[in-house]
């Protein structure tokens, strides 16, 4: 019997005959393992496993719904960035990630499409190369959704505040774009790492202590009607904190910031607030999230406070 069945689930033209027969094939299953009935009448357990595969292999097959994600992570790839100060591009290696949702058909040379793609537009500059490659990821993989992020250094240049010397400072910045079959335009977001300084919590003018700094990193994403520069974020979240940070200050610069730290008094919670009120008060930015991680000197871990306006948390956005 075992051998007349596996002849029949072969001739089978389509998959939906063989699941009409694996119900039958149970019961004969069941029948030889419950009940004791010979071999040459049942069909036995191990023969049942192997037709339930060759269904999966068969749908497999003939479905044209079976969906996978597929991507690259952690490609390192030399680009220009465009920024407020350089129109042109600052020159940076970036860590990409791409991923995409594609027909299961596709597999076998989704990763030829990913890397030809990119290098198509490895000359371009700014967020018009982002977009750019989403467009074509959808197109040629047939997918039903595409997202790209590129994570990257980018160098702000500062002023100190009272030798006014020069410094660059570092920040990590990811730009991502995200794009759906059914959509006609890519969600844009930028994604920055502020440092900054703020007051520790504990301190206080009135205590014998006074008050003492803690260092803050801000994690900011927004998604903008407008173009928005890194630079923006860092200049909004220096104006707010009780000092910025610097790559080299003068020993008159070092002065200057630790009276500040001692004199003003602004906690992290203070800060968030205030950069949210910023962002919300900006009609150009449909949705934001702001996590602040401190890093205070007087415990081992770190603490952290967030909050975001998206459609989702309407009622986070700036009230008039």
């Amino acid at each position: 019997m075992a051998s007349e069945v596996m002849e029949r689930v072969h001739a089978l033209p389509d998959v939906r005959h063989l699941k009409a027969l694996i119900p039958l094939l149970i019961v004969q299953t069941y029948r030889f393992h419950g009940f004791g009935v010979t071999t040459e009448s049942a069909l036995p357990y191990g023969l049942l496993m192997c037709i339930v595969e060759k269904a999966k292999v068969v749908g497999m097959s003939n479905s044209k719904r079976f969906l996978v994600d597929v991507g690259i992570q952690d490609l390192p790839f030399p680009m220009r960035v465009r920024s407020r100060e350089h129109s042109d591009g600052q020159p940076t290696v970036a860590s990409i990630n791409i991923s995409a949702r594609i027909m299961q058909r596709f597999e076998a040379r989704w990763i030829d499409t990913f890397i030809r793609v990119l290098h198509r537009h490895h000359a371009e500059v700014g967020i018009e190369w982002l977009t750019d490659n989403v467009d074509d990821y959808l197109d040629e993989l047939n997918a039903s959704k595409v997202r790209i992020d590129f994570t990257f250094p980018i160098f702000v240049e500062k002023i100190t505040p009272v030798s006014h010397e020069s410094c660059l400072v570092r920040y990590m910045c990811t730009r991502s774009a995200r794009l759906y079959s059914a959509h006609t335009e890519a969600t844009k977001s930028l994604r920055l790492e502020i440092p900054c300084i703020t007051t520790y919590p504990a301190s206080s003018l009135a205590l014998s202590g006074g008050l003492f700094g803690q260092l803050s990193v801000f994690d900011i994403e927004v998604e903008s009607e407008e173009v928005i520069y890194p630079e923006d974020l860092v200049d909004m979240v220096d104006r707010h904190a009780v000092a910025p940070l610097y790559s080299f200050l003068t020993e008159v610069d070092q002065t200057f910031i630790i009276d500040q730290v001692h004199s003003i008094e602004k906690n992290s919670v203070v800060v968030t607030d205030e950069v949210k009120g910023e962002l919300a008060h900006n009609k150009a930015i449909t949705s934001y999230t702001v996590r602040c991680s401190n890093f205070g000197m007087l415990r081992p871990y770190s603490t952290f406070l967030a909050t975001e306006k998206n459609k989702w948390v309407p009622d986070s956005g700036w009230e008039e």
